[in-house]
């Protein structure tokens, strides 16, 4: 009797094994090329990122890693391809605050839900934002630039990749707490209106020091302060936009690695220690830092409680300034 049983028992689980194809695939995943899509523009602070980690998970894995730019609504377009996908570990999304943090508040029928619909792999880094301003705006610190908004109020155009975008939100927490009137000019992808800050078209954005730096490196920008709350690393002699008077003032970005909801928690884990292995090496944390982005590496739990945190947070700031989406 006790023979039957188990060999009843042991034919049960070879067909639960057979009918789940991710089951005892964890020690040979991954078995071929990696998909990151990236919800935004090439050359973006998330692009930038994305690519030094595909690159050096490849490496790793003797595995490509293809990286997928898939633009549009904030982030949205990307986020929702990932979100439907097969949970398998092969498409991957690098998410940020605005995927994760602002679209939640933002849309009223956004096509994904960030907490369920997603299953948190690890916070990869933090960047720090920067206020800059085209060259020919006459002001050298903050201070210059809030005289000069409000001395010619509604006259000076700021940019953004869209309405409900990091970008416009820092810059309408800045506009709320210095007292002055700026306008908006929102733009499809953080790209486009980067480009037409350096030709002048516009006078001022809120960007990632990580894609802005080199053109304040190049004098095509001049940097006023940092978006947190201590000095970056990688310019530490530009001041915080709290230290210049604004006490209190942040708006910092991040980044995030995250699957499809049911992707097997063994996939999760083996990326999850990839991926903070791959940011403990020094050329990464190195080039990273160097470029105002802080590495992370947490645990999935604690990235997942970080998204919850930042969706109450920025509905806050969005409900106040009556933020809607274009």
């Amino acid at each position: 009797m006790r023979a039957t049983l188990t060999a009843l028992l042991t034919i049960v689980g070879l067909c639960a094994y057979a009918q789940n194809p991710l089951v005892g695939k964890s020690t040979a995943y991954p078995e071929k090329p990696l998909r990151f899509v990236v919800p935004f523009t090439p050359g973006s602070g998330v692009d930038i990122v994305a690519r030094l980690l595909g690159q050096k998970l490849g490496e790793s894995w003797n595995q490509s890693v293809v990286v997928d730019n898939r633009s549009g609504a904030g982030g949205t377009i990307g986020a929702e391809i990932v979100a439907k996908a097969v949970p398998d570990g092969y498409t991957i999304l690098m998410g940020n605050l605005a995927t994760h943090g602002i679209n939640p508040n933002l849309y009223r029928r956004l096509p994904y839900d960030a907490v369920k619909d997603f299953a948190a792999i690890t916070q990869v880094a933090e960047v720090t934002n920067v206020l800059v301003v085209h060259p020919s705006l006459q002001v050298k610190s903050i201070q210059d630039f809030i005289a000069l908004a409000k001395a010619k109020p509604a006259t000076i155009n700021y940019g953004s990749g869209g309405s409900g975008s990091g970008a416009h939100l820092a810059a309408e927490l800045f506009k709320s707490m210095a007292g002055i009137n700026l306008v908006h000019v929102p733009y499809k992808g953080v790209g486009l209106a980067m480009n037409d800050l350096i030709g002048g078209q516009i006078q001022l954005m809120f960007s990632n020091l990580l894609s802005s730096l080199p053109h304040v490196r190049a004098g095509r920008l001049r940097a006023l302060g940092v978006t947190t709350t201590k000095r970056s690393p990688a310019i530490p002699e530009l001041p915080t936009i709290a230290e210049e008077g604004l006490r209190g003032y942040e708006a910092t970005n991040w980044f995030g690695l995250l699957a499809p909801a049911g992707t097997p928690m063994q996939v999760i884990t083996k990326l999850n220690a990839v991926i903070v292995k791959v940011l403990h090496l020094p050329e990464v944390k190195n080039r990273l830092s160097s470029q105002g982005a802080e590495p992370v590496g947490n645990a999935p739990e604690a990235f997942a409680a970080h998204i919850k945190s930042e969706i109450a947070r920025w509905k806050t700031v969005i409900t106040q300034a009556g933020i809607t989406a274009d």
